[in-house]
């Protein structure tokens, strides 16, 4: 009893200590730091409940990617977060000094409501382009080159929660948050989505065993989020929210069986195996073919690569699509 109570306990919990720590963030002379401060805590406390009580024993095995992770994290996806802040308040600059002798002014921003119902508009709107980037990546192989290094761990912890390539995260970031700039959303939303899609993108990657119940049908979860990790594409192609899943529900993308989430997770091609290495694979033809699980155009067609048992710089490459 005491399990399941904790287990059912732990996601909200999670969710409101960071919340709660961002807010306080946010008071301070230095917010950018403090919400740093607050986000490796978070990271912290996390990965020492995943030790206690993981959601699939096997994932707390090391797969030699950590390094990667942390890597991808700090520099892809922390550096475009960072260049996301400064753009959201550079408009907000710009707008003070030019509304005032600027006429008509059209104030599209319903401003006068409480930041609450400021932040949970804001999130819904950002979250359609972060679900339709999401979606793009998985259905179109130009961007999916980008986006499989995300998909291309074997194991869900909450320290690769940030392995993006950083045109992955560029394209979701301009489609979420250009609407917001065009729209004239104040400062303290974009700070505050940031900080929702912070902490539940820590927890929809953690290893935690973790009841969600009807969290499932509003918010990402780790539930869902397995789902859309798996290697089977029915099953992967689903659960495309960051954050929500509103839009899933409207489109027709959402999945939640009534079953033990997929642990059967990763692609069928392969990626590279340093970081500077997966950061330029995309890029070049060949890598392409080997993330999108192709055989080299120079090699022959025989049984052994039907097969997949055709060697290609000493590792093997999956049969050819």
């Amino acid at each position: 009893m005491l399990y399941s109570l904790v287990s059912r306990a732990l996601w909200p919990l999670f969710f409101l200590t960071g919340l709660c720590g961002a807010y306080l963030a946010f008071q301070s002379s230095v917010p950018l730091l403090w919400f740093n401060v607050v986000y490796l805590c978070e990271v912290t406390l996390i990965a020492f409940a995943e030790r206690l009580m993981p959601y699939e024993k096997s994932w707390l095995a090391g797969d030699g990617e950590t390094f990667n992770n942390v890597a991808h994290t700090l520099l892809n996806k922390g550096a475009v977060q960072i260049v996301a802040a400064i753009g959201a308040s550079l408009p907000m600059g710009v707008a003070i000094l030019v509304q005032p002798v600027t006429a008509p002014h059209f104030e599209l921003w319903p401003d006068s409501l409480p930041m609450l119902l400021q932040v949970a508009l804001g999130l819904v709107i950002a979250e359609l382009g972060l679900y339709l980037a999401h979606r793009i990546a998985h259905e179109n192989l130009f961007f999916w080159r980008f986006h499989a290094l995300h998909h291309s761990v074997a194991r869900l912890w909450v320290v690769n929660t940030g392995r993006f390539h950083f045109i992955d995260s560029g394209f979701k970031i301009a489609l979420s948050q250009i609407p917001l700039y065009l729209l004239g959303a104040p400062l303290p939303v974009f700070l505050w989505i940031g900080a929702v899609t912070a902490f539940i993108g820590l927890l929809t990657h953690c290893n935690l065993d973790v009841r969600t119940g009807w969290f499932d049908f509003v918010f990402s979860t780790p539930r869902l989020h397995r789902w859309h990790h798996s290697r089977v594409l029915a099953e992967g192609n689903t659960n495309y929210g960051e954050n929500l899943v509103v839009w899933d529900q409207i489109f027709g993308t959402y999945f939640n069986p009534p079953r033990p989430s997929s642990t059967d997770i990763g692609i069928s091609g392969r990626v590279a195996p340093g970081f500077l290495g997966q950061l330029a694979q995309p890029f070049s033809r060949r890598g392409a073919r080997q993330i999108l699980g192709k055989a080299p155009k120079n090699l022959p067609v025989n049984a052994d690569q039907r097969t997949g048992a055709v060697p290609d710089d000493g590792k093997i490459v999956p049969p050819p699509a």
